[in-house]
Protein backbone atom coordinates (compact mmCIF):
# COMPACT_ATOMS: atom_id res chain seq x y z
CA UNK A 1 0.00 0.00 0.00
CA UNK A 2 1.35 3.42 -0.95
CA UNK A 3 1.15 6.38 1.40
CA UNK A 4 0.39 9.81 0.05
CA UNK A 5 3.12 12.34 0.74
CA UNK A 6 0.66 14.85 2.17
CA UNK A 7 -0.74 12.28 4.59
CA UNK A 8 2.73 11.24 5.71
CA UNK A 9 3.78 14.85 6.20
CA UNK A 10 0.65 15.58 8.22
CA UNK A 11 1.23 12.56 10.44
CA UNK A 12 4.87 13.47 10.95
CA UNK A 13 3.97 17.06 11.77
CA UNK A 14 1.37 15.94 14.30
CA UNK A 15 3.86 13.60 15.93
CA UNK A 16 6.48 16.33 16.09
CA UNK A 17 4.02 18.77 17.65
CA UNK A 18 2.97 16.14 20.17
CA UNK A 19 6.59 15.51 21.09
CA UNK A 20 7.26 19.22 21.49
CA UNK A 21 4.18 20.01 23.54
CA UNK A 22 3.95 16.91 25.72
CA UNK A 23 5.97 16.51 28.89
CA UNK A 24 8.32 13.54 29.07
CA UNK A 25 6.28 12.04 31.87
CA UNK A 26 8.14 8.75 31.73
CA UNK A 27 11.38 10.31 32.95
CA UNK A 28 11.99 10.76 36.66
CA UNK A 29 14.25 13.40 38.10
CA UNK A 30 17.36 11.90 39.71
CA UNK A 31 16.14 13.32 43.01
CA UNK A 32 12.99 11.21 42.93
CA UNK A 33 12.92 7.83 44.56
CA UNK A 34 12.51 4.82 42.33
CA UNK A 35 8.91 4.25 41.34
CA UNK A 36 9.37 0.87 39.67
CA UNK A 37 6.20 -1.09 40.19
CA UNK A 38 4.40 1.90 41.70
CA UNK A 39 2.35 4.77 40.37
CA UNK A 40 4.47 7.95 40.10
CA UNK A 41 3.99 10.35 42.99
CA UNK A 42 3.90 14.06 42.30
CA UNK A 43 4.93 15.88 39.11
CA UNK A 44 7.31 14.11 36.79
CA UNK A 45 10.55 15.58 35.52
CA UNK A 46 9.92 17.69 32.41
CA UNK A 47 13.04 17.52 30.26
CA UNK A 48 11.64 20.09 27.81
CA UNK A 49 11.32 22.70 30.58
CA UNK A 50 14.69 21.73 32.06
CA UNK A 51 16.78 22.17 28.91
CA UNK A 52 16.50 26.00 28.53
CA UNK A 53 17.57 26.36 32.17
CA UNK A 54 20.53 24.10 31.51
CA UNK A 55 21.49 26.20 28.48
CA UNK A 56 21.26 29.30 30.66
CA UNK A 57 23.75 27.73 33.08
CA UNK A 58 26.09 26.85 30.22
CA UNK A 59 25.96 30.38 28.80
CA UNK A 60 26.62 31.91 32.22
CA UNK A 61 29.55 29.57 32.81
CA UNK A 62 31.13 30.31 29.43
CA UNK A 63 30.43 34.04 29.16
CA UNK A 64 30.86 35.17 32.77
CA UNK A 65 31.90 32.66 35.40
CA UNK A 66 35.05 31.35 33.76
CA UNK A 67 36.45 34.91 33.68
CA UNK A 68 35.74 35.62 37.36
CA UNK A 69 38.89 35.56 39.54
CA UNK A 70 37.15 33.58 42.29
CA UNK A 71 35.98 30.88 39.87
CA UNK A 72 39.46 30.73 38.39
CA UNK A 73 40.89 30.32 41.89
CA UNK A 74 38.46 27.51 42.65
CA UNK A 75 39.28 25.78 39.37
CA UNK A 76 43.01 26.03 40.07
CA UNK A 77 42.55 24.66 43.60
CA UNK A 78 40.58 21.62 42.44
CA UNK A 79 42.86 21.26 39.40
CA UNK A 80 40.51 21.53 36.46
CA UNK A 81 40.96 23.73 33.41
CA UNK A 82 38.25 26.17 32.44
CA UNK A 83 37.09 26.19 28.80
CA UNK A 84 39.07 29.29 27.84
CA UNK A 85 42.24 27.65 29.24
CA UNK A 86 42.02 24.51 27.14
CA UNK A 87 44.54 24.37 24.33
CA UNK A 88 44.74 24.17 21.40
CA UNK A 89 40.97 24.82 21.17
CA UNK A 90 39.85 27.23 23.88
CA UNK A 91 36.15 28.06 24.17
CA UNK A 92 35.92 31.77 24.85
CA UNK A 93 32.18 32.21 25.10
CA UNK A 94 28.77 30.86 24.21
CA UNK A 95 28.12 32.71 20.97
CA UNK A 96 30.64 35.18 19.57
CA UNK A 97 34.40 34.96 19.40
CA UNK A 98 36.30 37.35 21.65
CA UNK A 99 39.09 37.50 19.09
CA UNK A 100 36.99 39.40 16.56
CA UNK A 101 35.99 38.43 13.04
CA UNK A 102 38.05 36.01 11.06
CA UNK A 103 39.14 36.70 7.50
CA UNK A 104 37.03 33.70 6.52
CA UNK A 105 33.82 35.31 7.80
CA UNK A 106 33.15 36.92 4.42
CA UNK A 107 33.38 33.56 2.63
CA UNK A 108 29.81 32.13 2.47
CA UNK A 109 31.21 28.64 2.05
CA UNK A 110 32.84 28.79 5.48
CA UNK A 111 31.12 29.10 8.86
CA UNK A 112 31.55 32.49 10.50
CA UNK A 113 33.61 32.92 13.65
CA UNK A 114 30.42 33.24 15.69
CA UNK A 115 29.08 30.03 14.19
CA UNK A 116 32.33 28.23 14.97
CA UNK A 117 32.27 29.63 18.49
CA UNK A 118 28.68 28.50 18.98
CA UNK A 119 29.52 25.02 17.74
CA UNK A 120 32.49 24.81 20.12
CA UNK A 121 30.38 26.06 23.02
CA UNK A 122 27.69 23.46 22.37
CA UNK A 123 30.36 20.77 22.76
CA UNK A 124 31.24 21.93 26.30
CA UNK A 125 29.86 19.69 29.03
CA UNK A 126 29.24 20.89 32.57
CA UNK A 127 29.41 17.35 33.95
CA UNK A 128 33.22 17.28 34.50
CA UNK A 129 32.94 20.45 36.59
CA UNK A 130 30.03 19.05 38.60
CA UNK A 131 31.93 15.81 39.18
CA UNK A 132 35.01 17.68 40.39
CA UNK A 133 32.95 19.85 42.76
CA UNK A 134 31.14 16.80 44.13
CA UNK A 135 34.24 14.67 44.70
CA UNK A 136 36.03 17.54 46.48
CA UNK A 137 32.99 18.32 48.64
CA UNK A 138 32.56 21.78 47.12
CA UNK A 139 29.15 21.39 45.49
CA UNK A 140 27.61 23.88 47.91
CA UNK A 141 24.97 26.42 46.84
CA UNK A 142 27.23 29.46 46.85
CA UNK A 143 29.83 27.75 44.65
CA UNK A 144 27.24 26.32 42.27
CA UNK A 145 25.66 29.76 41.96
CA UNK A 146 29.06 31.30 41.25
CA UNK A 147 29.83 28.76 38.53
CA UNK A 148 26.41 28.43 36.89
CA UNK A 149 24.34 31.50 37.70
CA UNK A 150 20.85 32.17 38.98
CA UNK A 151 19.29 29.18 37.19
CA UNK A 152 21.64 26.63 38.74
CA UNK A 153 18.99 24.82 40.81
CA UNK A 154 16.75 24.12 37.82
CA UNK A 155 19.51 23.93 35.22
CA UNK A 156 22.16 21.72 36.81
CA UNK A 157 20.47 20.71 40.08
CA UNK A 158 19.13 17.39 38.72
CA UNK A 159 22.56 16.51 37.34
CA UNK A 160 24.24 17.50 40.59
CA UNK A 161 21.92 15.13 42.45
CA UNK A 162 22.73 12.32 40.04
CA UNK A 163 26.47 12.95 40.32
CA UNK A 164 26.20 12.87 44.11
CA UNK A 165 24.50 9.49 43.79
CA UNK A 166 27.18 8.32 41.37
CA UNK A 167 29.82 9.30 43.92
CA UNK A 168 28.07 7.22 46.57
CA UNK A 169 27.95 4.29 44.14
CA UNK A 170 31.63 4.68 43.27
CA UNK A 171 32.58 4.68 46.95
CA UNK A 172 30.49 1.56 47.53
CA UNK A 173 31.90 -0.23 44.46
CA UNK A 174 35.62 0.14 45.14
CA UNK A 175 38.35 1.50 47.37
CA UNK A 176 39.91 4.93 47.53
CA UNK A 177 42.38 4.31 44.71
CA UNK A 178 39.66 2.99 42.40
CA UNK A 179 37.43 5.98 43.05
CA UNK A 180 40.27 8.44 42.53
CA UNK A 181 41.14 6.77 39.25
CA UNK A 182 37.54 7.18 38.09
CA UNK A 183 37.56 10.89 38.91
CA UNK A 184 41.04 11.74 37.62
CA UNK A 185 41.20 13.48 34.24
CA UNK A 186 44.50 12.40 32.77
CA UNK A 187 47.17 13.39 32.15
CA UNK A 188 47.26 16.62 34.20
CA UNK A 189 43.81 17.27 35.71
CA UNK A 190 44.00 14.70 38.47
CA UNK A 191 41.89 15.01 41.61
CA UNK A 192 44.03 16.75 44.24
CA UNK A 193 41.94 15.44 47.16
CA UNK A 194 38.65 13.67 47.83
CA UNK A 195 36.14 14.31 50.59
CA UNK A 196 33.09 12.36 51.73
CA UNK A 197 29.83 13.50 50.16
CA UNK A 198 28.98 16.98 51.38
CA UNK A 199 26.02 17.20 53.76
CA UNK A 200 23.95 14.23 52.50
CA UNK A 201 20.34 14.05 53.64
CA UNK A 202 18.63 10.92 54.89
CA UNK A 203 16.22 11.11 51.94
CA UNK A 204 19.16 11.25 49.53
CA UNK A 205 20.83 8.23 51.13
CA UNK A 206 17.60 6.21 51.16
CA UNK A 207 16.97 7.00 47.49
CA UNK A 208 20.52 5.89 46.67
CA UNK A 209 19.98 2.66 48.60
CA UNK A 210 16.85 1.85 46.61
CA UNK A 211 18.58 2.54 43.31
CA UNK A 212 21.60 0.49 44.40
CA UNK A 213 19.27 -2.44 45.14
CA UNK A 214 17.89 -2.15 41.61
CA UNK A 215 21.42 -2.23 40.24
CA UNK A 216 22.22 -5.39 42.22
CA UNK A 217 19.05 -6.93 40.83
CA UNK A 218 20.23 -6.09 37.32
CA UNK A 219 23.58 -7.79 38.00
CA UNK A 220 21.64 -10.95 38.87
CA UNK A 221 19.33 -10.51 35.85
CA UNK A 222 16.43 -9.97 38.23
CA UNK A 223 14.69 -7.59 35.86
CA UNK A 224 11.43 -7.56 33.95
CA UNK A 225 9.24 -10.47 34.99
CA UNK A 226 12.04 -11.65 37.32
CA UNK A 227 12.28 -8.37 39.22
CA UNK A 228 11.74 -8.59 42.99
CA UNK A 229 8.28 -7.57 44.09
CA UNK A 230 8.07 -3.91 45.11
CA UNK A 231 7.30 -3.25 48.75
Amino acid sequence: MAFSSSSSEDNFGAARTSLRDTKFTGINSPSEASTRGKAPEGPQFDIISWYPKHQSCLRYFLDHAQYEPLVQAFAAFINILLPFQRQPHPVLGSGSSRSGKSRHDKDPSRPSSSERSLAAASAVSLIPYLRRLVVTGMDVPQVLHGFFGDDWRAGIGPQQEQERRNYLFAAKSGGWASVKKDYDMLPLETVPFMRPLNDPSEVEIEAAERTWSEWLALEDWMVGSRAPAAD
